[in-house]
Parts: C-alpha cells; sequence; structure tokens
C-alpha cells in the first residue's frame, strides 16, 4: 500500500496485515475513493471480470492497471497523499511493530482516516465554491 492505494508494493502487501475493523474501515475508505473518482475505469474492470470468470487475471490485467492508475493520478488522492503522509506512516510504522496484534493500531488507522475524511472534504469544498 506504501503511498496510496494502488498495486501494493514490497514483499507483501500491509493489507494483508490487516483484521477486523482498521481492514474494514481501511478498504471502505479507499473503494470509496475509488469508486466516486474512477467510476468508469471500475466498472470496466468489474465487467471485465464478470465476464472471464476463468481467465479475468490475465484478460482484466490491463484494466486493473487502468484502475490503479486513475486512482494513484487523481487531485484528491494526490492531496490526501501529500497531507495525511504523517498518519500513514504512523499507521504503517505500527503494522510493522505489531504484527501480531496488528488491532494495537487502531488509533493510527483512526488517524488516517481521519485526516483523509478532512481533506476529502476541504477539497470538494473548494471545488464547489470554483463551480467544479
Amino acid at each position: 500500500m506504501g503511498a496510496g492505494w494502488a498495486e501494493p508494493t514490497g514483499p507483501a502487501p500491509l493489507v494483508t496485515l490487516w483484521s477486523g475493523p482498521e481492514l474494514l474501515a481501511a478498504m471502505q475508505a479507499a473503494f470509496e475513493i475509488t469508486t466516486r473518482y474512477c467510476s468508469k475505469e471500475m466498472e470496466a474492470y468489474g465487467q471485465c471480470v464478470a465476464s472471464n470468470p476463468s481467465s479475468w487475471q490475465a484478460d482484466c490485467h490491463q484494466l486493473k492497471t487502468r484502475v490503479a492508475q486513475c486512482t494513484s493520478s487523481h487531485p484528491v488522492i494526490q492531496k490526501v497523499r501529500a497531507e495525511c503522509a504523517e498518519p500513514f506512516l504512523a499507521f504503517e510504522q505500527c503494522l510493522k511493530q505489531n504484527q501480531t496484534s496488528v488491532t494495537n493500531c487502531a488509533d493510527h488507522v483512526n488517524e488516517f482516516l481521519a485526516c483523509a475524511d478532512k481533506v476529502k472534504v476541504s477539497t470538494l469544498g473548494e471545488a464547489v465554491r470554483q463551480g467544479m
């Protein structure tokens, strides 16, 4: 997960270390942002997966890449990355230190999600004020 919601990097995706409410909250936030700002790409990817049940991983790879590119290049997501880097890095560090008890990181994930929500609201408010 590194710096955003695109393809995980490193030896193992951090999402595999999460459990329970932390995983649900992080997945919900990522899904909400992806569907809100990259719905066209998500729809195409979903249709491809549904149409290719036995070969979707190969047949839909390019569409999956487009979803990742969209999420990593969207201005709201870039702003979340910039303004919420500190709580995200604290959360990642907590996960590394608590691999066997990731529930100890609930406060960290909540701080990151609160920051991301604040950025989304302020960014969307700016867009409305500018008539976008």
